[in-house]
């Protein structure tokens, strides 16, 4: 009677850099990387330097990438506890967790070098201060001791559009300042809506996001005050004079559907998918929109 044993067959070359390249969590990286060079256009005037647009978006999904990769790194033992997350490369054990770390910061010294000699040191050091927040200030601080881990941490998503408008122009104004404040007061509402649907995955790994905490209805009480703050101030490009009437009516009907799915949230879970969805949808129009200011009244 003879015995099989089984061999675990060795991983190809592009399953291998599959793996590296999910720890930059790319998908975020791409609306993060549109926030950026969306607010380009209209501080460029229309004409932002091409040199200084490839330099946004090559060490933006460097710093954004390597900052996704060094949170990777460290969150690797929550990751193993949670069925959305327990497949990733580094708990799953396909990739060396060093290695994260590593290219992480790699990642993040190559996106300094990129953004100061393609744009400025400006930008090049607010896409630098978004890491140090995140990885920092969000990943090993907040983010295991307190519900308002998201509300404080998130400010390093907003960081982008800062990026962009210092890349356009060397300065940060009030207008670039809405558009932080926007991606700011956007991401608890967005990231609540998640953290809803999968709250048994953070309990089980006992993070305190907000509605495992205080319930999901304080999270969604609170999703409608974000939401309503980041509609108000989506509406300040307007007044500074760097987009039009057609931006100022897109950001108002924008805003009350954000304002109002969250409001609908309120009474039933039926809503929360949704509300995750149109949020995203909410971001990528009103920096579309917001783009195009220069060439529509």
């Amino acid at each position: 009677m003879s015995t099989v044993t089984a061999v675990a067959q060795p991983r190809g070359l592009v399953q291998v850099l599959r793996d590296y390249l999910s720890l930059l969590k790319l998908r975020i990286v791409l609306l993060l990387d549109a926030t950026a060079v969306g607010v380009m256009i209209p501080a460029g005037h229309g004409h932002p330097r091409l040199v200084s647009v490839i330099a946004v978006l090559l060490g933006g999904t460097f710093a954004a990438g390597g900052a996704h990769a060094i949170n990777c790194w460290f969150d690797r033992d929550i990751d193993a506890e949670m069925n959305r997350t327990r497949r990733r490369p580094l708990p799953d054990g396909r990739i060396p967790a060093g290695h994260a770390l590593v290219l992480g910061i790699a990642l993040n010294v190559l996106a300094f070098a990129v953004l100061w000699a393609g744009a400025n040191l400006l930008a090049a050091s607010l896409a630098l201060a978004g890491t140090l927040i995140y990885v920092f200030v969000y990943t090993i601080w907040l983010k295991r001791s307190t519900p308002q881990n998201i509300v404080i941490g998130g400010s390093a998503g907003a960081i982008p559009p800062l990026v962009g408008w210092a890349a356009a122009t060397g300065t940060i104004d009030l207008t670039a300042l809405a558009m932080f404040a926007v991606v700011f007061f956007w991401t608890p509402p967005h990231f609540w809506a998640l953290a809803q649907v999968i709250k048994a995955d953070y309990a089980r790994a006992h993070i305190p996001m907000l509605p495992v905490v205080a319930g999901e209805r304080s999270a969604k009480r609170q999703s409608i005050v974000y939401a309503f703050l980041a509609a108000v101030v989506s509406v300040i490009p307007f007044f500074t004079g760097s987009a039009g009437v057609v931006y100022l009516a897109g950001a108002l009907v924008l805003g009350v559907g954000l304002v109002g799915i969250t409001v609908l949230d309120l009474e039933g879970r039926r809503w929360t998918k949704r509300v995750f969805t149109y949020s995203l949808a909410y971001m990528a129009l009103l920096f579309v929109l917001f783009a195009a200011s220069p060439f529509i009244p």
